[in-house]
């Protein structure tokens, strides 16, 4: 892309690498594949590296090489560096569309000029791709929401979005996995667990995932509540065998 790849300077011990512009599966492609590489090659004093939309967050340790140095290796890579499609996991996640746990699904229906029935059915329609978690532990930002529900986010932000909403704002979809603030409008929630810290991955869902949606009834969403407070729940059983 033109102009890209970028370096900038971030923070005292970091530094990002800028792909492009906007949230562009191609574009995040390339975020993956240095992500990737310097996984590979573990350069010395390197901490980790974060994947964003469209730009890898680099930080290091200063103690133990010099920004210099792991730029230049990193400057190396970007050399042969091809598009890295990650083989993620395909999963199809519960969602109650129920009013009482829908607080937006009217108004969304009624500004996109559709009934409440074929947002749910364009929502469950879909099949989205995870870009990146951010905001907080668990949250996934997730593309590829049809144009017919694009939204821009509320006006007025919530101060309390309850645990396992699902969430869409422009051109995107996600689940918010705690109780936080958050400007999105909620058309659903799942009983799902998008972060908990006794299973042995924590997170559920990760960078380079696809997500597709299917409706449950009020009495299914709380029976699978009921098996998640158990330590029941199967998630293995969410995830699509390709």
């Amino acid at each position: 892309m033109n102009g890209y790849p970028q370096i900038r300077s971030f923070g005292d011990t970091g530094f990002s690498v800028e792909f492009g512009e906007g949230i562009d599966r191609g574009v995040n492609a390339m975020v993956m594949a240095l992500h990737a590489a310097l996984g590979d090659l573990k350069p010395a004093g390197l901490v980790e590296t974060v994947p964003s939309f469209r730009a890898l967050l680099v930080q290091y340790d200063p103690l133990a090489t010099r920004r210099a140095d792991l730029e230049s290796q990193v400057r190396g890579l970007l050399a042969g560096l091809r598009p890295q499609q990650r083989a993620g996991r395909l999963w199809r996640l519960p969602v109650c569309y129920a009013a009482d746990l829908a607080p937006d699904l009217a108004d969304v229906a009624e500004r996109c000029k559709l009934t409440t029935d074929r947002v749910v059915a364009i929502h469950t329609g879909g099949r989205f791709f995870v870009y990146m978690l951010g905001f907080m532990p668990g949250l996934a930002y997730m593309g590829g929401l049809d144009a017919a529900l694009h939204l821009p986010r509320r006006s007025a932000p919530r101060t309390k979005v309850p645990q396992g909403s699902v969430a869409i704002a422009e051109s995107m979809t996600t689940i918010y996995p705690w109780e936080s603030p958050g400007g999105w409008h909620l058309i659903g929630r799942t009983p799902l667990k998008l972060f908990d810290a006794a299973r042995p991955e924590p997170i559920l869902l990760g960078a380079g995932d696809e997500v597709s949606y299917f409706a449950v009834s009020t009495d299914d969403y709380v029976a699978m509540q009921r098996q998640i407070e158990q330590g029941s729940f199967d998630y293995a059983a969410l995830k699509v065998t390709p």
